[in-house]
């Protein structure tokens, strides 16, 4: 009796198992939402579509982006964090959103590491330093020059944004009077600096690129430590003008905290598999990207330390919303 009362006890518990590595294998069985917390249009979107597409080549269900922007990307994120931990929301987290934000803004609703869990560090960018055609505006000696004398009105996809934090930055290293005018999202601010509207941008070197190239604004350095291999000829901001400065920024794909480990292990070796295939990867670099997909574990640590790097650059630079 008392075997057969033991027996009673595995064999619900392997049925239970196998039923739950089932499930996990199965993943995903429906349509799967990624939030990108920014406007169509941008780097983040840009990065976020091509991923969804790929995931839903590969893993036989439809991966379908919903922007939802606002506030530097804290609007979508929150939501992101606020879904169920199972897998069928993902977030296309940044810079901004899991870097410079939570030292930015009062009470966004989320905690950057403990409301998520990192599936991977998709790829990392410079950015664009870029000014109307018409301005006369050349080089970043012209930029800084004309800077000394009037103040420069500068655009970005938003407040606290990579765009934001790079023009901030430079502005307070080369001593140089800036004026902060934030819009919702890449591609209207880009619109309005094609127009002439405000003196210089900083936006992703991918979606600034093809405009340079195509003569309709012209980019003067980039804000990466090395050239972008997107524009081998434009110098960086550093060996341009202003010695020592770098800024980069990232995207990661996270899922809410709590989603099972097997689900984010999952993601994470297809989404690593397609970033470092050789299509996506020369798309990228070619695009001024650099794919880095990482694990889930050194994502986490890439991700805190991005956080304690944009805290010491906020408080170096006094950065404040607009």
């Amino acid at each position: 009796m008392k075997l057969l009362k033991i027996m009673g006890c595995v064999l619900p518990l392997a049925l239970l198992n196998a039923f739950g590595a089932s499930a996990q294998e199965a993943y995903p069985r429906k349509p799967v939402k990624i939030i990108v917390a920014h406007a169509p249009g941008g780097g983040s979107d840009q990065l976020g579509r091509m991923m969804g597409q790929k995931l839903a080549d590969s893993l036989k269900q439809p991966f379908i982006v919903e922007n939802k922007p606002g506030a530097g990307g804290s609007i979508g994120t929150k939501e992101a964090a606020r879904s169920p931990a199972d897998g069928y929301t993902l977030l296309v987290g940044t810079s901004a959103t899991h870097g410079s934000n939570p030292w930015l803004y009062d009470g966004i609703g989320y905690d950057a590491m403990a409301d998520f869990v990192p599936i991977t560090v998709m790829a990392s960018t410079d950015y664009a330093l870029a000014v109307p055609v018409d301005s006369g505006i050349r080089s970043l000696a012209d930029l800084l020059k004309k800077g000394k004398d009037t103040e420069l009105d500068y655009g970005s996809s938003g407040n606290g944004s990579t765009g934001h934090m790079a023009a901030a930055v430079m502005g307070y290293k080369a001593g140089i009077k800036t004026n902060h005018v934030p819009y919702k999202g890449a591609a209207a601010a880009m619109n309005d600096l094609i127009a002439g509207r405000f003196a210089f941008m900083f936006e992703n070197t991918n979606v600034l690129a093809p405009f340079h190239k195509a003569g309709r604004l012209r980019i003067i350095a980039v804000s990466g430590q090395q050239r972008s291999q997107a524009l081998p000829d434009v110098p960086t901001v550093s060996e341009a003008g202003v010695p020592g400065y770098s800024m980069l920024g990232w995207w990661a794909l996270f899922a809410p905290a709590g989603t099972p480990a097997a689900v984010v292990q999952k993601l994470n070796a297809e989404a690593n598999r397609i970033l470092t295939s050789e299509s996506v990867r020369n798309t990228l670099l070619a695009n001024g990207n650099v794919p880095l997909a990482l694990s889930s574990e050194d994502s986490r640590k890439y991700v805190n330390g991005q956080l304690d790097y944009f805290r010491k650059v906020i408080a170096d630079s006094h950065i404040k919303l607009d």
